[in-house]
Formats: C-alpha cells, sequence, structure tokens
C-alpha cells in the first residue's frame, strides 16, 4: 500500500499526514492521538510504516508523530548531515516547529542512535527514551560487523554500494536483512523493498551507515561528561539483541531498565505488537509518574 504525503493516512483514518521544514530540507511525519508527544524512529532498511501496528494503540493517551530519518521514506534527501548529531538538530527542529517543547521518544535500531543523541543534547526536551533492538555506535555495534556483510557494504565509499545493488536486487539484499526476524511473516517487507527501490533512498541509507565512525566519536566522547539521566527502555528481541541492547546503554546513561521480548527477533514491534504496547505503555505511564522500576515483563 502506498500512503500519501500530505492529507489522511490510509492505515487509520485517525492520523494524518504532514511536512515540518528543517535545516537541510523537510521531515515527513505521520501523526494522530491527543496527549502528551510521543516521537517515533525508525532504522534501517524501514520508513515510519514500521509502527503502524502500535500508533493506533498508543495514540489513546499520546500525540503520537512517526517521522521518516532525512533522506528516507517520504522526508526530503538531504545533501549532507547524516550523522546522529546532526540529524537529532533536525528532530528538534521539527517537533518546535510542530509546537511540541518536550517529547517522549520511541526508537528502533539507527532511530535509537538518534533518540540517545536527542536526549543528550536536548535533555530539558527528551523526557524519556524508550530503545527497540539496537546498539550504540562505540559501544557495542561494532562487535556486529562480522555478523552480516550489510555493515560493511553500507559503509564503504561511495559508489561502491550504490554499483553493486541495483534496483533488480533490491529484494534479494534487503531479503537478507530480514532474516534477522524471528517472525518474517510478520514484516511487511514489500513496503520497505518498495520504500528503497529508489537510489537516492539507497544512497541516502548508505550515508547514514557511513557516518557511524563519526557517531562513535562524538558518542564515546560525551559517554561520561553527558550521562543521560532520563529514564531509559531497552527492549531486545530475545532471537537478536536481547539483554545487550540495556548493556550498551548502561554506558551512556543512568537509569536503563532492560527488558528481553520473548519469541521475536530484530522487530519486536512488528513481530509482537502487543508485547511493544504493553511495555511502553508501562513505561511512559500517565502524564507527571515517574517510570517505574522496570517493566513487568521478562526482565533482562
Amino acid at each position: 500500500m502506498t500512503e500519501p504525503l500530505e492529507g489522511t493516512a490510509v492505515f487509520n483514518s485517525s492520523f494524518r499526514h504532514g511536512t515540518v521544514p528543517v535545516d537541510g530540507g523537510y521531515l515527513h511525519y505521520v501523526m494522530g492521538g491527543a496527549g502528551p508527544a510521543l516521537v517515533m524512529l525508525h532504522g534501517w532498511p524501514e520508513t515510519w510504516w514500521e509502527f503502524r501496528k502500535i500508533m493506533p494503540a498508543l495514540a489513546r493517551n499520546h500525540t503520537v508523530i512517526a517521522f521518516d530519518l532525512p533522506g528516507l521514506g517520504d522526508s526530503s534527501i538531504p545533501a549532507d548531515g547524516y550523522d546522529t548529531k546532526t540529524t537529532a538538530a533536525r528532530m528538534h527542529q521539527a517537533v518546535n516547529r510542530l509546537g511540541f517543547d518536550q517529547v517522549q521518544l520511541l526508537t528502533h535500531d539507527q532511530g535509537a542512535v538518534v533518540g540517545y543523541v536527542w536526549a543528550r543534547d536536548y535533555p530539558q526536551e527528551v523526557a524519556r527514551l524508550a530503545v527497540i533492538d539496537a546498539l550504540l555506535n562505540g559501544f557495542g555495534l561494532e562487535g556486529l560487523y562480522d555478523k552480516d556483510f550489510h555493515f560493511l557494504l553500507n559503509m564503504a565509499p561511495y559508489p561502491v554500494p550504490e554499483q553493486i545493488i541495483d534496483d533488480n536486487n533490491v529484494a534479494v539484499y534487503l531479503g537478507n536483512v530480514f532474516r534477522f526476524a524471528h517472525r518474517p511473516e510478520e514484516i511487511d517487507i514489500q513496503h520497505y523493498v518498495n520504500a528503497y527501490m529508489d537510489p537516492a533512498r539507497r544512497s541516502a541509507g548508505y550515508n547514514i551507515y557511513r557516518a557511524w565512525a563519526e557517531n562513535a566519536e562524538d558518542i564515546v566522547a560525551n559517554a561520561e561528561s553527558k550521562r543521560l539521566t532520563q529514564p531509559v527502555l531497552a527492549i531486545g528481541g530475545e532471537f537478536m539483541l536481547g539483554p545487550a541492547v540495556a548493556e550498551s546503554f548502561r554506558n551512556v546513561a543512568e537509569d536503563v531498565r532492560g527488558v528481553v521480548a520473548p519469541a521475536v527477533g530484530h522487530w519486536p514491534h512488528e513481530e509482537d505488537p502487543q508485547f511493544v504496547i504493553d511495555c511502553t505503555r508501562f513505561f511512559f505511564g500517565p502524564t507527571g509518574l515517574a517510570a517505574p522500576s522496570s517493566p513487568t515483563l521478562r526482565a533482562a
């Protein structure tokens, strides 16, 4: 299914599409619900669409805003600035221009690294951070490089991956990545294949990976001096990163609550959306209440 860039969202009529200007272009978002702002940031090779199963339930108590990261989905493709520090600054601009001065974040994969830097650099703006199956550059992510060839391929200088992956083999390439799901039938793989059929979108994704060394330098340099004081919920898929998510984020945050999502891989929110809904509702809770000490679900 193809969603329009503006107007009512086809996947759920209570949500609407929109765009907001930021440095270097604009960001596309899908928004619905009412209450405190809950921003969702996706990973690679996905778009905002990866949160579609959990957005309606969480919108009952929050204004849910799912963004496409710069260069991906329906956001504009910036000429530069794919590092997480620049991306976090763009997210900050976006929510401020949408009228929000405080947000909570629910993030996955690359979006989780952006979310951490956003919370670090704008601590008065980000109240709480939930991360799903992600490791930080400089604190564990490098240990995955030998688990699959796509890490180093995506990081290769222009135009190496651009020339190797063409329109004819996008489905094969991304299909390899989605094997990290334990329940791949729950992943809308064809939607993501379609989203990355544009060579410019693929190149933007590679640019995100090419910034990883810069990200690691920034994250390690600030890990102690700018430790997060906001609560962090770290959800790891049982058959993917599991408790390693919490271990990674404890290098940069004071208050990390880890949980393992059972019987799922890298995409808990698509593979078992109710589990993630339950965890995030418990973690974010009603406005003004302190975050709980740990989710009441298989703590890591």
